[in-house]
């Protein structure tokens, strides 16, 4: 398989420096109260929050990590041109309640760094910018305080795999890699529904809820499973609704106390082998927020009484648009980001990526009626596809995101007729 060339604009070492020459001002900025957060802009790309670190002048700043990370194909530089601008809006937060920019704050001053990204496809990284910037022109605030804002910016080149369905997954398409304008049929999907979640004791409970009478509304049975074949028909990937998707208490709306669950299963020895959970709800308070939790599995760990037990890292947690294109991205690099996970991130972009450090985006554009609304796409980073299983996995993933969003419909709504299993609804 092919890579299509991706860089990733990594910004990191974020620290305003105080230089203070007075006591009150001292006093001000040693406050534990008083903080600072910013907003990153980087052209047409959502805005990124992040916490900023306070130095005085002439202390050391140690290394820290990235907190914002934006991710260009080569069509994309060549389409926009080769010059950037990477813009910092500085805010103070001195009640110390703004949960990283959730509230409003005051603005100190921003930041505007040139970026030229000419030449930046070489296989090696290239440092952009490593040093301080004045804040507000170099101009002294009221205090007598003069800020600087500390920072690094760099890129890397993050080759990927590009896939893009041919159609909606529950119309059972093939998976075609791209390259360009070049595009080679390399899965295909088998969309199906799972009658064994009738028999289980969770979908038992489910139904004996819908039949309390509890709600208004029609319910119909939500148990999916996407499978990816290889082109010899061998299935080398599944996702699998685990936990039905139910309305919550007097709505008619899966929330967050009970969300939904897919199961993302690889082939063993005989048998299917879990790679990761996808959970999704409705954010509460948000008419078009979908939220979602990514948790992947580890191989099982022997414990000291000989048992073996299995463990899970949370890699994303976001908000999606429901309503406009969204990008669902996966990231274990910025997955410790300041950014509050329960903010919505509404992204006007169409890709899914899971590239470098692992970061896998899966993209659906716009919501609703399916085909009238594109064809969802995934990027996967080059360092993380050694198999086929591999890459087929993250096509199950970004399936299982893109019907996520049927499910997550409020069950006043009726499902597209590819989405309905004929022989079972239930209504109360």
């Amino acid at each position: 398989m092919d890579h299509c060339p991706f860089v990733r604009i990594l910004v990191g070492n974020l620290a305003l420096k105080f230089h203070v020459p007075t006591r009150s001002s001292l006093s001000r900025v040693q406050d534990p109260y008083f903080s600072c957060y910013c907003k990153i802009k980087f052209d047409n790309f959502p805005h990124q929050v992040a916490t900023i670190p306070l130095i005085q002048s002439g202390q050391s700043l140690e290394t820290a990590p990235v907190v914002a990370c934006f991710s260009l194909s080569k069509p994309q530089i060549c389409l926009w041109g080769s010059s950037f601008k990477l813009s910092i809006e500085v805010y103070a937060d001195g009640n110390g309640d703004s949960a990283c920019g959730l509230a409003s704050g005051k603005l100190l001053g921003k930041v505007s760094v040139p970026l030229d990204l000419h030449g930046i496809w070489e296989s090696r990284p290239c440092v952009l910018h490593n040093g301080s910037v004045p804040i507000g022109r170099n101009r002294s605030s009221k205090n007598g305080s003069c800020m600087q804002l500390c920072l690094n910016v760099r890129t890397e080149p993050d080759p990927r795999f590009v896939f893009q369905f041919g159609g909606d997954p529950e119309c059972s398409p093939q998976v075609f890699q791209v390259q360009g304008s070049f595009k080679q049929a390399v899965f295909t999907c088998k969309f199906g529904f799972r009658s064994s979640l009738s028999e289980s004791n969770r979908s038992r409970n489910w139904l004996s809820c819908l039949k309390s009478g509890r709600d208004k509304f029609s319910k119909e049975l939500k148990g999916w499973s996407i499978t990816i074949h290889d082109l010899s028909g061998s299935p080398v990937a599944m996702a699998s609704m685990v936990t039905p998707f139910v309305p919550s208490l007097g709505s008619d709306r899966v929330s967050r106390s009970n969300p939904g669950a897919w199961l993302i299963l690889r082939p063993g020895y005989r048998t299917w082998k879990p790679w990761g959970r996808l959970e999704v709800w409705r954010e509460p308070g948000f008419i078009d927020a979908l939220s979602y939790r990514v948790n992947l599995f580890h191989d099982n760990i022997m414990t000291a009484t000989g048992t073996t037990t299995t463990t899970t890292t949370t890699v994303a947690s976001s908000t999606l648009s429901t309503k406009f294109s969204g990008k669902f991205t996966m990231d274990i690099l910025t997955t410790n980001m300041a950014t509050p996970i329960q903010t919505p991130l509404i992204s006007s972009q169409s890709s899914c990526d899971f590239g470098s450090s692992w970061s896998h985006s899966s993209s659906r554009p716009g919501s609703g009626s399916g085909s009238d609304f594109g064809k969802p796409e995934v990027e996967v980073g080059v360092k993380h596809v050694t198999c086929t299983e591999d890459a087929a996995a993250f096509v199950a993933l970004a399936a299982a995101v893109d019907l996520s969003m049927d499910a997550c419909l409020p069950f006043s709504y009726k499902l597209r007729k590819e989405l309905r299993q004929q022989t079972q609804s239930f209504v109360v």
